[in-house]
């Protein structure tokens, strides 16, 4: 059966973008997976940031490059390509975390209209376009 339906716009936050890398579909919730398997799937530029980050700390073993160029060839993710400036002024108004990366990450898929999937907390609480 086709779908009908156009697939939606789906902010992938970076510790989902870890999971899927690791193939630890597993993690997800059933409505991330489903929206995963449903949507056009994107990533803040900020993620790629974040994922150097964590690869410098020894938390990830391999560096963005290999982690974005396997999920792209694999599942279709890109990178969003708002302008910096955009999502840093978006970014601005977030008032209710200190982390940086989360407001650039958050400002990214408001600013695309999509959804963003994360198991944060945090970010649920205050973003209505957040799911799990």
């Amino acid at each position: 059966m086709a779908r009908t339906e156009k697939p939606g716009l789906i902010h992938l936050d970076t510790h989902i973008v870890c999971w899927l890398y690791e193939a630890r579909v597993d993690l997800l919730s059933e409505l991330a997976r489903a929206a995963i398997e449903r949507g056009r799937l994107f990533v803040s530029p900020i993620v790629d940031l974040e994922l150097q980050y964590l690869h410098e700390i020894g938390r990830i073993t391999k560096g963005p490059a290999a982690v974005l160029s396997v999920l792209a060839a694999e599942i279709g993710l890109a990178v969003d390509k708002h302008p910096l400036e955009e999502i840093v002024g978006r970014a601005r108004e977030l008032h209710w975390t200190r982390d940086p990366f989360d407001r650039l990450i958050v400002a990214s898929a408001l600013l695309a209209g999509g959804r963003l999937v994360t198991k944060d907390t945090l970010i649920r609480k205050h973003c209505k376009s957040a799911l799990w």
